[in-house]
């Protein structure tokens, strides 16, 4: 077991990853490349700034990434949802879950 795996921010990163993937996998074709690529890897350096946040005693650098790719995230899932590439009940379903990633960053960046 790697030792991010006990972390609940990652296992909810985690989970909001294969969301993510499933309803990209939806979009019209023109843009399961451009839009739909954006959101998956922006979705991936969140979970990897975690992993990196976890593994050093400097945390403060991941924790500024992790919160940058969370805002870029926001937009891109808003800019799906208003071109209707993604259902408004699946954005509002993986919305909540970068909101709770948004929040566990938030403590842990206080706890540090």
């Amino acid at each position: 077991m790697a030792k991010t795996e006990h972390l609940i921010i990652f296992q909810k990163a985690y989970i909001l990853i294969r969301e993510i993937y499933k309803d990209c996998n939806s979009f019209p074709k023109s843009q399961k490349f451009v839009l739909g690529q954006r959101i998956e890897n922006t979705a991936v350096n969140i979970m990897e700034n975690i992993i990196s946040a976890n593994s050093v005693v400097d945390k403060s650098p991941f924790f500024a990434r992790a919160s940058l790719e969370i805002e870029k995230l926001r937009i891109f899932l808003r800019l799906a949802k208003d071109l209707s590439f993604l259902p408004f009940k699946r954005y509002e379903v993986i919305s909540a879950r970068l909101d709770e990633v948004g929040r566990m960053l938030g403590g842990w960046i206080k706890s540090v």
